[in-house]
Protein backbone atom coordinates (compact mmCIF):
# COMPACT_ATOMS: atom_id res chain seq x y z
CA UNK A 1 0.00 0.00 0.00
CA UNK A 2 1.55 3.52 -0.98
CA UNK A 3 1.10 6.66 1.23
CA UNK A 4 0.87 9.71 -0.39
CA UNK A 5 1.46 13.27 1.87
CA UNK A 6 1.39 16.54 0.81
CA UNK A 7 2.69 18.68 3.99
CA UNK A 8 1.70 22.27 3.42
CA UNK A 9 2.12 25.43 5.51
CA UNK A 10 -1.17 25.01 7.18
CA UNK A 11 -2.44 21.32 7.07
CA UNK A 12 -1.30 17.49 6.53
CA UNK A 13 -2.96 15.95 3.73
CA UNK A 14 -2.62 12.40 3.28
CA UNK A 15 -3.76 9.54 0.83
CA UNK A 16 -3.74 5.83 0.56
CA UNK A 17 -3.31 4.15 -3.04
CA UNK A 18 -2.92 1.16 -5.11
CA UNK A 19 0.12 1.47 -6.96
CA UNK A 20 -1.91 0.45 -10.03
CA UNK A 21 -4.55 2.63 -9.42
CA UNK A 22 -5.68 6.11 -11.32
CA UNK A 23 -4.73 8.95 -10.19
CA UNK A 24 -6.83 10.29 -7.75
CA UNK A 25 -8.18 6.89 -6.44
CA UNK A 26 -7.54 6.44 -2.82
CA UNK A 27 -8.31 3.38 -0.49
CA UNK A 28 -8.63 6.42 2.08
CA UNK A 29 -7.66 10.21 2.97
CA UNK A 30 -7.38 12.77 5.52
CA UNK A 31 -6.21 15.96 6.79
CA UNK A 32 -4.62 17.54 9.90
CA UNK A 33 -3.25 20.57 10.96
CA UNK A 34 0.39 20.64 11.99
CA UNK A 35 -0.47 20.41 15.76
CA UNK A 36 -2.28 17.01 15.48
CA UNK A 37 0.29 15.34 13.00
CA UNK A 38 1.68 12.80 15.73
CA UNK A 39 -1.90 11.91 15.65
CA UNK A 40 -1.48 9.78 12.46
CA UNK A 41 1.28 7.49 13.68
CA UNK A 42 -1.01 4.52 14.80
CA UNK A 43 -3.10 5.26 11.42
CA UNK A 44 -0.34 4.52 9.35
CA UNK A 45 0.68 1.91 11.16
CA UNK A 46 -2.28 0.51 10.82
CA UNK A 47 -2.71 0.36 7.04
CA UNK A 48 -0.16 -1.76 5.99
CA UNK A 49 1.44 1.00 3.96
CA UNK A 50 4.89 -0.33 2.48
CA UNK A 51 6.19 3.02 0.55
CA UNK A 52 5.37 6.90 1.13
CA UNK A 53 6.01 9.63 -1.35
CA UNK A 54 6.04 13.04 0.78
CA UNK A 55 5.85 16.44 -0.64
CA UNK A 56 7.22 19.00 2.33
CA UNK A 57 7.17 22.38 1.97
CA UNK A 58 6.93 23.24 5.24
CA UNK A 59 10.42 23.00 6.85
CA UNK A 60 13.42 20.98 7.97
CA UNK A 61 11.42 20.40 11.68
CA UNK A 62 8.16 19.18 10.18
CA UNK A 63 10.01 16.95 7.51
CA UNK A 64 11.56 15.36 11.22
CA UNK A 65 8.09 14.86 12.57
CA UNK A 66 6.35 13.39 9.45
CA UNK A 67 9.68 10.54 9.19
CA UNK A 68 8.87 9.85 12.67
CA UNK A 69 5.43 9.25 12.01
CA UNK A 70 6.02 6.96 8.99
CA UNK A 71 5.79 3.39 9.93
CA UNK A 72 9.12 2.37 10.35
CA UNK A 73 11.02 0.23 7.59
CA UNK A 74 9.12 1.09 4.63
CA UNK A 75 10.53 2.74 1.64
CA UNK A 76 9.92 6.40 1.72
CA UNK A 77 11.01 9.08 -1.08
CA UNK A 78 10.53 12.96 -0.90
CA UNK A 79 9.27 14.55 -3.56
CA UNK A 80 11.78 16.74 -5.02
CA UNK A 81 11.40 19.23 -8.23
CA UNK A 82 13.82 17.62 -11.27
CA UNK A 83 13.89 18.53 -14.81
CA UNK A 84 11.38 15.91 -15.77
CA UNK A 85 9.04 13.43 -13.82
CA UNK A 86 5.98 11.74 -15.08
CA UNK A 87 6.29 13.29 -18.68
CA UNK A 88 6.60 16.67 -17.56
CA UNK A 89 9.28 19.22 -18.44
CA UNK A 90 10.36 21.42 -15.65
CA UNK A 91 10.55 24.86 -17.40
CA UNK A 92 11.52 26.48 -14.57
CA UNK A 93 15.03 28.65 -14.82
CA UNK A 94 16.39 26.67 -11.92
CA UNK A 95 13.77 23.47 -12.10
CA UNK A 96 14.95 22.58 -8.38
CA UNK A 97 13.90 26.14 -7.15
CA UNK A 98 10.39 25.20 -8.04
CA UNK A 99 8.34 24.27 -4.95
CA UNK A 100 7.81 20.54 -4.97
CA UNK A 101 4.24 20.95 -4.46
CA UNK A 102 3.34 23.47 -7.54
CA UNK A 103 5.69 20.76 -9.67
CA UNK A 104 3.39 18.03 -7.90
CA UNK A 105 0.05 19.90 -9.18
CA UNK A 106 1.35 20.14 -12.35
CA UNK A 107 1.75 16.76 -13.08
CA UNK A 108 -1.51 15.59 -11.93
CA UNK A 109 -3.14 18.48 -13.79
CA UNK A 110 -1.28 16.91 -17.01
CA UNK A 111 -2.24 13.51 -15.90
CA UNK A 112 -6.13 14.96 -15.60
CA UNK A 113 -6.43 17.14 -18.46
CA UNK A 114 -3.71 15.07 -20.89
CA UNK A 115 -2.55 16.61 -24.36
CA UNK A 116 -4.30 19.93 -23.26
CA UNK A 117 -2.91 23.84 -22.02
CA UNK A 118 -4.06 24.09 -18.68
CA UNK A 119 -3.90 25.91 -15.93
CA UNK A 120 -3.86 24.73 -12.49
CA UNK A 121 -4.89 27.06 -8.75
CA UNK A 122 -3.51 25.74 -5.77
CA UNK A 123 -5.66 28.36 -3.17
CA UNK A 124 -4.09 27.30 -0.01
CA UNK A 125 -1.97 29.92 2.62
CA UNK A 126 -0.74 31.42 -1.08
CA UNK A 127 -2.15 30.51 -3.83
CA UNK A 128 -0.71 29.16 -7.04
CA UNK A 129 -1.52 29.34 -10.51
CA UNK A 130 0.68 27.70 -13.03
CA UNK A 131 0.52 27.13 -16.43
CA UNK A 132 1.06 23.64 -18.14
CA UNK A 133 1.12 23.24 -21.82
CA UNK A 134 -0.50 20.90 -24.29
CA UNK A 135 2.55 18.95 -25.45
CA UNK A 136 3.74 18.12 -21.45
CA UNK A 137 6.23 21.37 -20.22
CA UNK A 138 5.47 22.81 -17.21
CA UNK A 139 6.14 26.96 -18.36
CA UNK A 140 5.54 28.89 -15.12
CA UNK A 141 3.47 30.30 -12.82
CA UNK A 142 2.22 33.05 -10.44
CA UNK A 143 2.22 33.08 -6.10
CA UNK A 144 -0.21 35.81 -4.42
CA UNK A 145 -1.23 35.77 -0.88
CA UNK A 146 -4.27 33.20 -0.10
CA UNK A 147 -7.69 34.30 0.33
CA UNK A 148 -7.00 33.83 4.40
CA UNK A 149 -3.77 35.92 4.45
CA UNK A 150 -5.01 39.01 1.82
CA UNK A 151 -8.33 39.02 4.31
CA UNK A 152 -6.10 39.39 7.20
CA UNK A 153 -3.67 41.81 5.95
CA UNK A 154 -6.24 43.82 5.79
CA UNK A 155 -7.18 43.87 9.29
CA UNK A 156 -3.98 43.97 10.88
CA UNK A 157 -2.17 47.08 8.46
CA UNK A 158 -5.43 49.12 8.92
CA UNK A 159 -6.79 51.10 11.63
CA UNK A 160 -10.66 50.25 11.38
CA UNK A 161 -11.09 47.67 8.84
CA UNK A 162 -12.07 44.36 10.52
CA UNK A 163 -10.88 40.74 10.44
CA UNK A 164 -13.41 39.03 7.56
CA UNK A 165 -13.64 35.38 7.57
CA UNK A 166 -13.82 33.57 3.68
CA UNK A 167 -17.69 32.85 3.05
CA UNK A 168 -20.11 32.64 0.68
CA UNK A 169 -19.76 34.96 -2.33
CA UNK A 170 -21.41 38.16 -1.64
CA UNK A 171 -22.59 40.84 -4.15
CA UNK A 172 -19.99 41.96 -6.10
CA UNK A 173 -20.53 45.57 -4.74
CA UNK A 174 -20.89 44.69 -1.40
CA UNK A 175 -22.95 47.41 0.88
CA UNK A 176 -21.24 46.76 4.08
CA UNK A 177 -17.67 46.59 5.19
CA UNK A 178 -17.64 42.78 5.44
CA UNK A 179 -18.84 42.15 2.45
CA UNK A 180 -16.78 44.45 0.40
CA UNK A 181 -14.07 42.87 1.68
CA UNK A 182 -14.55 39.50 0.89
CA UNK A 183 -15.91 40.55 -2.62
CA UNK A 184 -12.26 42.20 -2.85
CA UNK A 185 -10.24 39.11 -1.90
CA UNK A 186 -12.60 37.05 -3.66
CA UNK A 187 -12.43 39.30 -7.15
CA UNK A 188 -8.76 39.37 -6.28
CA UNK A 189 -8.21 35.22 -6.44
CA UNK A 190 -10.58 34.91 -9.19
CA UNK A 191 -9.29 37.64 -11.61
CA UNK A 192 -5.69 36.16 -11.06
CA UNK A 193 -7.18 32.74 -12.19
CA UNK A 194 -8.78 34.39 -14.98
CA UNK A 195 -6.58 35.84 -16.25
CA UNK A 196 -4.09 32.98 -16.63
CA UNK A 197 -6.45 30.95 -18.66
CA UNK A 198 -7.00 33.79 -21.26
CA UNK A 199 -3.08 34.30 -21.39
CA UNK A 200 -2.32 30.96 -21.45
CA UNK A 201 -5.44 30.12 -23.69
CA UNK A 202 -6.30 27.41 -21.72
CA UNK A 203 -8.40 24.64 -22.95
CA UNK A 204 -8.87 23.79 -19.14
CA UNK A 205 -8.88 24.96 -15.36
CA UNK A 206 -8.34 22.83 -12.49
CA UNK A 207 -9.12 24.66 -9.01
CA UNK A 208 -7.92 22.67 -5.89
CA UNK A 209 -6.52 23.49 -2.37
CA UNK A 210 -8.71 24.68 1.13
CA UNK A 211 -9.70 28.22 -0.30
CA UNK A 212 -10.82 26.47 -3.28
CA UNK A 213 -14.94 25.94 -2.11
CA UNK A 214 -14.81 29.61 -1.80
CA UNK A 215 -12.95 30.88 -4.97
CA UNK A 216 -14.45 28.68 -7.47
CA UNK A 217 -17.62 30.20 -7.45
CA UNK A 218 -16.31 33.51 -8.16
CA UNK A 219 -14.91 32.31 -11.53
CA UNK A 220 -16.62 33.21 -14.89
CA UNK A 221 -15.04 30.73 -16.78
CA UNK A 222 -15.14 26.64 -17.03
CA UNK A 223 -13.53 24.66 -14.28
CA UNK A 224 -13.17 21.47 -12.15
CA UNK A 225 -12.34 21.48 -8.84
CA UNK A 226 -10.30 18.80 -7.58
CA UNK A 227 -10.00 17.66 -3.68
CA UNK A 228 -6.55 17.63 -3.53
CA UNK A 229 -4.32 18.05 -7.15
CA UNK A 230 -1.22 18.06 -5.01
CA UNK A 231 -1.99 13.93 -3.89
CA UNK A 232 -3.04 12.99 -7.56
CA UNK A 233 -0.10 14.26 -8.80
CA UNK A 234 2.14 12.41 -6.36
CA UNK A 235 0.12 9.36 -7.00
CA UNK A 236 1.17 9.79 -11.06
CA UNK A 237 4.51 10.79 -10.32
CA UNK A 238 5.19 7.35 -8.08
CA UNK A 239 3.46 5.55 -11.10
CA UNK A 240 6.11 6.60 -13.36
CA UNK A 241 9.29 5.43 -14.64
CA UNK A 242 12.09 7.55 -13.02
CA UNK A 243 14.73 8.11 -15.39
CA UNK A 244 12.51 8.93 -18.64
CA UNK A 245 14.11 11.55 -20.27
CA UNK A 246 12.08 13.65 -22.85
CA UNK A 247 12.92 17.10 -21.91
Amino acid sequence: MMLLVDAGNTRVKWALADAAAAPGTWRAQGAVLHARLDDLAAEWAARGVTQALVSNVAGPELAARIAAALPTGIAVEWFASTPERAGLCNGYREPARLGCDRFAAAIGARALAPGQDVIVATCGTATTVDAVSADGRFVGGMILPGLALMASSLASNTAQLPQVAPGALPALFGDNTNDAILSGVLSAQAGAIERAVAGHRAAACIVSGGAAPYIAPALKIAHLVVDNIVLVGLHAAAASTKGEARC
